[in-house]
């Protein structure tokens, strides 16, 4: 049985490269096709780019865990400012 587990975990992380590696290509695809707007892709990469910046620009320990904490609480307070500003902009119309 515990040899199951790293077997198991290989799996699951081939699916998941799998699925990224799908996504990507219709992703592409559909952005070939005109299908998707550029401000879209922008609004999606943002928080990788923000991810793999922070990433590489903090030092110390684990600088990958603390930026992904910092890109996680960004990305909530952006969310979050985004819905109240929709919210007022529908009051007022």
């Amino acid at each position: 049985m515990e040899s199951l587990v790293p077997i198991g975990i290989w799996i699951v992380l081939g699916l998941a490269g799998l699925s990224l590696l799908t996504i990507a290509i219709f992703g592409i695809r559909s952005v070939s096709q005109g299908k998707i707007k550029t401000t879209a892709i922008v609004v999606l990469l943002i928080p990788a780019l923000l991810l793999i910046g922070l990433g590489f620009g903090l030092g110390g320990d684990s600088p990958w865990e603390r930026a992904a904490v910092i890109t996680f609480l960004t990305m909530l307070v952006l969310t979050a400012g985004s819905l109240l500003l929709t919210g007022v902009k529908t009051i007022f119309n």
